[in-house]
């Protein structure tokens, strides 16, 4: 597996991925959230400056991809009353051909690996419990529940969780 920097050309075929892997949970929730999750995966959001796309080829296919996001940007402008002071790992996403062979586990460990380069003290991510693997390899990697970081969209009882992993 090789990990390394989305080139621009791949930022299409990248967001089909996302869009293939987070379908999966397009039953479990409401039709509105699920509109407004994918207009987010979608959007061209993670190609402002700050933001390192960082995917992972397999026999020279892409099957997984990570947005991290530096803690300038507000990626969740409107929905947290305070800003975050560190990164922020987004849109992970795994073909589900590539799933059970350890990419997420790599894509998580290179945004840890990046974040601790440059010296931050800690990255956080977002999920919702309708992602119950996401959040079992979240914790099983040592990331920690901060409740106090956590919003509702849509006002339909989804929360999105944060959660946090000191480097």
């Amino acid at each position: 597996m090789i990990l390394r920097d989305a080139t621009e050309h791949e930022l299409a075929f990248i967001r089909e991925i996302r869009l293939h892997a987070y379908e999966e949970h397009a039953q479990k929730i409401p039709a509105d959230h699920w509109n407004v999750l994918k207009k987010s995966i979608l959007s061209d959001a993670d190609l402002q400056p700050g933001i390192e796309r960082i995917v992972a080829v397999i026999d020279g296919e892409i099957v997984g991809s990570v947005a991290l996001f530096s803690p300038d940007i507000k990626a969740y402008e409107g929905l947290l009353e305070d800003e975050l002071d560190y990164p922020e790992l987004r849109m992970l996403a795994i073909s589900s051909k590539a799933r059970g062979k350890g990419v997420a586990t790599a894509l998580i460990n290179e945004c840890i690996s990046r974040a601790k380069e440059k010296g931050f003290p800690a990255m956080g991510l977002h999920t919702a419990d309708f992602m119950e693997d996401a959040i079992k390899l979240y914790e099983y990697l040592g990331f920690e529940r901060l409740p106090q970081f956590d919003f509702e969209p849509t006002n339909d009882g989804i929360i999105v969780k944060a959660f946090r992993i000191s480097l």
